[in-house]
């Protein structure tokens, strides 16, 4: 009987944690002279685009403390898109963070820059300092 709860146990555990994403989008906040952009635009993309094709979750991750002036990375997950979802997602973001660019208040202000061709992944994100789940 005990044989039968720890091996049940060992597979739950292991089916648990091989359910994380292997692949994410990188989403660079610079910064020129006055801290960078705000993450708003992209953050409400990320929402928005859940509730649209009813995703359960969207991993994102938050890499801060790059700079002196605040800059930071988010990395969205996107092993759990379909391929129409991700080219609709690398789509809108791109769209997203042009805009953000593009209507800036202030030209000191950072830019954002995203690359939709750039894929990186789990082991590459290992060896990142400072990097959290992004809650907001």
């Amino acid at each position: 009987m005990k044989k039968i709860i720890v091996t049940t146990a060992l597979f739950a555990f292991t089916f648990f944690y091989s359910q994380k994403n292997q692949n994410y989008l990188e989403i660079s906040y610079g910064s020129i002279c006055c801290g960078p952009s705000s993450d708003k635009p992209v953050i409400s993309f990320l929402k928005e685009f859940k509730r649209k094709y009813q995703i359960k979750s969207l991993e994102v991750l938050i890499q801060k403390g790059m700079g002196r002036e605040g800059e930071y990375t988010l990395y969205v997950g996107t092993d759990f898109l379909t391929k129409n979802q991700r080219s609709r997602l690398v789509r809108g973001l791109t769209a997203t963070v042009s805009n953000q660019n593009n209507n800036k208040e202030q030209s000191n202000k950072g830019n954002v820059s995203f690359d939709p061709t750039v894929t990186v992944s789990q082991s590459d994100l290992a060896q990142v300092k400072n990097l959290t789940i992004y809650k907001k």
